[in-house]
């Protein structure tokens, strides 16, 4: 693996569920599985492609995936983007940063 494990966010879903055992994004029930991506670049890229229409403030959470108790899989060849497969425990979230965006909605930096 390449860089730290990553999670995209809107800092209200987050919020809503930090103080719980477990977190689930609001596409999981028709995903089936958390969406994680390897490293700050390619975590952008992502952001860019399927979240820049969305205007709320997002936050990237740092994995510990020797923590994740759900089952983690790389699906894609350049094992780039790890699916969880099942509720997040969030004793596993090490850090939550910010996503700097610019003033057209694109993703630019995690602080």
């Amino acid at each position: 693996m390449d860089g730290p494990t990553l999670h995209l966010t809107p800092d209200e879903v987050w919020h809503r569920q930090e103080d719980g055992a477990e977190y689930v994004p609001e596409a999981f029930d028709a995903d089936g599985f958390i969406h994680c991506t390897l490293g700050e670049q390619n975590l952008l890229v992502v952001a860019n492609a399927f979240y820049r229409g969305d205007p709320r403030p997002h936050l990237v959470l740092t994995l510990d995936p020797a923590g994740v108790g759900p089952e983690i899989r790389f699906e894609d060849e350049g094992r780039i983007y790890p699916h969880i497969y099942g509720p997040l425990n969030t004793d596993a979230v090490v850090a939550v940063r910010r996503v700097r965006r610019a003033d057209d909605g694109s993703f630019v930096a995690v602080e």
